[in-house]
C-alpha cells in the first residue's frame, strides 16, 4: 500500500512474514508478525533498536532484539513460558493508516486460542498499535477482557536501544528512586539510585516509573542533547533496565560475545502487582520513543 506519506509492505525477514513501514521523510519501522515484535526502527539515518545478529528466525523461538511484547507473564514470575506467549505467537495485522500529515499508524491483534487456553484459560483480546512519526515511535498495548471472570496478567515491552557504546552511555531521570536489583549476589530491593545509570558490568534492576520521560546520553551527542527519550503512560508500573555485560553475554547463543556493548533494555513494564482487568474492560498503556 502506498500513500502520500508513507509506503507499507509485507515482506520476507528471515525467512518469517514482516511489514516494513516507511515514512515520506525517510524514517522507518520493520515488524515481524511473529510476536507483533518490532526489529527495526531507522529515525534521521541511524538505527534506534538494537537486533542480535544471531537472532533466532526458525518461528518457534523468541527474536533477540527490537521490542518483543512479554504478555502475559513478564520473565518467569508465573506458570508460563518465560516472557509469556505473545511473543512467540503468530500476530495479525490491520491496514496501516496515515497520522498526521506527515505520520503513520498500524495495529497488529491478537486473541485466545485453543493453545493458549490451554496453558492460560482467559478469553482476550490484545492489540499492539505502532505510531510513527518522523522522529518518533509510540508503542501502545491494549488488552481487552472478553471473558466473564477478572483477567490478571503481568506485561512489558522489552526495548532493546541500540547505542553506539554502552559503557560511554547514562540513563538519567531514575534517581532519587529506590529499585531491586536482580543481578546482585543478594537481590537487593532498597537501593536508591545515586545520579545517573551508567552501565559496564551486568545491569538488571526494577525501578518504579519515573514522573518524567528519561534521557538517555551518549558519549559524543552534539549539544547535550540525548541520543533517545524514553517515555511511558501511567498505567506502566516499573521501569525494567537491563544490560547483559560481558560475562552474561557471553554465555548466551543468540548475541554475539560483544553485543552487549551495543544495547541497553529499557522497558516499560507492570510486573510487582499483576493488572487485573475486569469483564468487558480494556487496560492500554505506551511506551514513547523520541530520537534526536
Amino acid at each position: 500500500m502506498n500513500n502520500s506519506s508513507f509506503q507499507v509492505q509485507a515482506i520476507d525477514w528471515q525467512g518469517l512474514p514482516a511489514i516494513t513501514l516507511k515514512l515520506a521523510q525517510g524514517d522507518s519501522i520493520l515488524l515481524s508478525l511473529q510476536g507483533a515484535q518490532v526489529l527495526s526502527w531507522v529515525s534521521g539515518g541511524k538505527e534506534r533498536l538494537f537486533l542480535s545478529p544471531k537472532a533466532a528466525h526458525d518461528g518457534k523461538s523468541a527474536i533477540r532484539g527490537g521490542i518483543p511484547v512479554c504478555f502475559p507473564q513478564f520473565n518467569q514470575r508465573g506458570p508460563l513460558v518465560k516472557h509469556g506467549f505473545a511473543r512467540l505467537s503468530q500476530w495479525l495485522a490491520d491496514a496501516a493508516q496515515p497520522l498526521g500529515e506527515d505520520g503513520a499508524q498500524i495495529t497488529l491483534r491478537l486473541t485466545d486460542s485453543e493453545d493458549s487456553r490451554a496453558v492460560w484459560p482467559h478469553a482476550f483480546d490484545a492489540r499492539l498499535t505502532l505510531q510513527l512519526k518522523p522522529g518518533a515511535l509510540i508503542v501502545q498495548l491494549a488488552v481487552h477482557n472478553r471473558g466473564q471472570q477478572d483477567l490478571p496478567f503481568t506485561a512489558a515491552l522489552h526495548s532493546y536501544l541500540r547505542v553506539p557504546q554502552v559503557e560511554q552511555a547514562s540513563l538519567h531521570g531514575l534517581q532519587g528512586l529506590t529499585y531491586w536489583d536482580a543481578a546482585a549476589a543478594v537481590p537487593d530491593t532498597h537501593i536508591t539510585q545515586q545520579g545517573a545509570v551508567r552501565f559496564g558490568t551486568e545491569t538488571d534492576r526494577v525501578y518504579p516509573r519515573a514522573a518524567d520521560a528519561l534521557q538517555l546520553q551518549v558519549q559524543g551527542k552534539d549539544q547535550g542533547q540525548p541520543w533517545l527519550q524514553i517515555a511511558q503512560d501511567a498505567p506502566w508500573s516499573e521501569t525494567v533496565v537491563w544490560n547483559p555485560g560481558p560475562a552474561l553475554c557471553a554465555t548466551l547463543n543468540d548475541m554475539q560475545a560483544d553485543s552487549w556493548q551495543h544495547m541497553l533494555c529499557v522497558e516499560a513494564a507492570a510486573i510487582n502487582a499483576p493488572v487485573v482487568v475486569a469483564p468487558g474492560q480494556c487496560w492500554q498503556a505506551a511506551q514513547h520513543l523520541t530520537a534526536f
